[in-house]
């Protein structure tokens, strides 16, 4: 928990025996402090067993996020967690219910099954939680949300899945959307909330009931998700919380589908124009195999970087010659615009994720991108830092060089980025080595490297 505006300060420890680590705060802008986005390869060495490292940043927005490890698929072995930044909402409400994240889950490690995800591609879950629990046959136990009749509460959801799109709702009840990620929006009402992997929305649920028991549904979508236990990933809303009566009640008609929510209603509440884009990159989003692995590809390149050599300890030395794999994209000039189009001619949809940054949605479709009939919204476009790029499809993004750093940008699918489905932007360079913490990188990578060598320490991911 933070006020808008305080200054935070983190200390993470690593207490595992065999394993690095790195803790990032999804969503935080990180002004002028890119070292602290928590990112092993990019912005630190990984940490070593029984190292530690501070983060300090400035809670410069407001909302609801989370925080994960950023070390190959340690965020789905439980390293993640909630943040709420107190501040301002565009509607008024009652009661703040605090965090909901919606989860899948397997019987076997992430990183197990990834072995699976590279020779045959994504596997099928066994279930799904909702903060952090659910039944499996005859075990486990529902989430349980105790609400007062006539009275507003509001409800902080976060897709934290490895791999699963939701559609959330809550039978009975509509929801009033007033923030998307951590950008506040106009509120607007509905009974189905489409929610991609990364993405947080914040919701007021008004209890228009006066008694009995209702499903909260986190619905996995079959047309990207595949689950074992989908049409029981279910809590239980209640008007009494000592009624232990199961509901009956019934979902909304939905679409199955991975899309974002519509842009229409994707409204900012402070509104903001795209300007004219000064740099533009075109990224074809592509699978392959290598080695008979699976591995993506945007523009390409599938993306490999080093827990041990990150790119700002290569900044700070004066090092630019950057590998292809590390598919470096260089914004040099203060303040200009850049358009990403990223597009698949796959039937795979992808929430691309951009640290360092709140992005606008400038086009979001089907098809491949054509700049003679494509129409950009250039006026108070939606803001956020996770949007769908849809199946078939196109995703076209754009934002200023305002944040001096190197920037992670990916699919948040847990296996793609593993599998490479990755660049990073390196933006003011001139300006960066300026803004590092030398002493602590290198201590942390001096630690890393003893750690590495005296236990023969193989990378076989992406870095990231």
């Amino acid at each position: 928990f933070a006020d808008w505006g305080d200054t935070v300060v983190v200390t993470l420890y690593n207490g595992l025996e065999n394993n690095g680590t790195g803790l990032h705060f999804h969503g935080i802008r990180q002004n002028y402090t890119n070292q602290m986005d928590g990112v092993p390869s990019i912005t630190q060495c990984a940490v070593a067993p029984g190292d530690s490292i501070t983060y300090t940043w400035r809670a410069t927005q407001y909302g609801s996020t989370w925080y994960h490890s950023h070390f190959a698929l340690q965020a789905w072995e439980g390293v993640l967690g909630g943040i709420i930044i107190n501040g301002p909402a565009t509607a008024n409400y009652d009661n703040d219910m605090g965090l909901l994240f919606l989860n899948d889950w397997t019987h076997r490690t992430a990183d197990e099954i990834y072995i699976t995800a590279e020779t045959s591609g994504p596997p099928t879950l066994d279930n799904g939680l909702l903060n952090g629990t659910n039944v499996y046959g005859d075990y486990g136990s529902r989430f349980n949300m105790t609400v007062t009749e006539g009275e507003s509460h509001r409800i902080r959801l976060v897709n934290g899945a490895i791999d699963t799109h939701f559609k959330f709702m809550i039978d009975d009840h509509n929801l009033t959307v007033i923030a998307m990620d951590l950008v506040p929006i106009v509120p607007y009402t509905t009974s189905v909330l489409s929610i991609g992997m990364g993405q947080r929305y914040d919701v007021i649920l008004n209890a228009t009931e006066t008694s009995g028991n209702y499903w909260i549904r986190a619905i996995p979508q079959t047309e990207c998700s595949d689950n074992d236990n989908a049409d029981n990933i279910k809590g239980i809303l209640k008007y009494d919380s000592t009624d232990s009566t199961e509901p009956t009640t019934s979902a909304y008609s939905y679409t199955d589908s991975c899309d974002d929510e519509d842009v229409s209603d994707l409204v900012p509440y402070y509104a903001l124009d795209a300007s004219d884009d000064t740099t533009e990159d075109d990224f074809a989003v592509t699978v392959g195999k290598s080695s008979n692995l699976f591995k993506w590809f945007m523009a390409a390149t599938t993306f490999v970087v080093k827990w041990d050599d990150p790119t700002l300890l290569q900044i700070y030395n004066g090092d630019t010659n950057y590998t292809t794999s590390s598919h470096v994209i260089e914004l040099d000039t203060a303040d200009e615009w850049a358009y990403f189009i990223i597009e698949t001619t796959q039937a795979v949809p992808h929430p691309i994720h951009l640290h360092g940054h709140d992005f606008f949605i400038l086009a979001q479709g089907s098809g491949t991108f054509n700049s003679s009939t494509t129409t950009l919204s250039l006026t108070n476009p939606p803001r956020r830092d996770v949007a769908m790029l849809p199946s078939s499809g196109h995703l076209v993004i754009a934002f200023q060089a305002d944040n001096p750093g190197a920037w992670l940008m990916h699919c948040h699918i847990g296996w793609h980025t593993s599998e490479g489905f990755a660049l990073q932007i390196v933006e003011r360079y001139d300006e960066i080595a300026a803004l590092i913490d030398y002493d602590t990188l290198n201590s942390t990578c001096a630690a890393w490297d003893t750690y590495a060598t005296a236990n023969s320490i193989v990378e076989d991911d992406s870095g990231v």
